[in-house]
C-alpha cells in the first residue's frame, strides 16, 4: 500500500463535498508527473490525505482512499471544458484519473506552517522547497504520525 497527498482548492472541491458525495473522479489534473502517479502507481486501497490548497491556511483536512483503477479523464475530450486537450482521443487518451472515496474528516486542519514545525515531517515532499505538485507521495511513517496527531 502507498500513501498520497492530493491537493484541492477548498472552494473548488472540499473535504465536505467529498463527504457528501462519498466518491469522486479526481479529474482535471494537468501535470504529467501527477498523472503518472495516478496512472502508474496508485492502487485500489491506497490512502490519501485530502489537502485544502490556496486556503488561509492551507493544510490537511481529511483522508480518502483510492477506489478505482486509472481510467481516462473525460474532460480532456470536451471542447467546452477548460480541461480540453486537442491531442487526446478516446483511443489514445493523454490524461488519466482515479476515483477517491471519503474515509474521514479530521476535527481540525493541520496547516502547512504547523507541519513545518514537526521534526517527524521534515522530509515530507509537500514541505520541500519548490514542491508544487497537486499529488505527492507520503511515507507510511508520515501518514501514521499525521493521522494520530489529527485524530486526537
Amino acid at each position: 500500500m502507498k500513501y498520497w497527498l492530493m491537493k484541492s482548492e477548498e472552494e473548488e472541491y472540499s473535504i465536505d463535498d467529498l463527504k457528501r458525495d462519498k466518491k469522486v473522479a479526481w479529474f482535471g489534473v494537468r501535470n504529467y508527473q501527477a498523472r503518472n502517479y495516478m496512472r502508474d502507481e496508485m492502487k485500489i486501497g491506497d490512502h490519501v490525505f485530502f489537502y485544502h490548497s490556496n486556503g488561509s491556511p492551507s493544510g490537511i483536512v481529511g483522508v480518502g482512499k483510492v477506489s478505482s483503477l486509472p481510467y481516462p479523464d473525460k474532460t480532456q475530450f470536451d471542447e467546452k471544458s477548460s480541461y480540453f486537450h486537442p491531442r487526446a482521443t478516446k483511443e489514445r487518451p493523454v490524461w488519466m484519473l482515479v476515483d477517491i472515496t471519503f474515509v474521514k474528516k479530521y476535527p481540525r486542519l493541520l496547516s502547512i506552517d504547523e507541519m513545518r514545525t514537526k521534526k517527524q515531517l521534515e522530509r515530507m515532499v509537500v514541505l520541500q522547497k519548490g514542491s508544487r505538485l497537486s499529488i505527492t507521495l507520503v511515507t507510511e511513517k508520515e501518514f501514521e504520525y499525521i493521522d494520530k496527531l489529527l485524530s486526537k
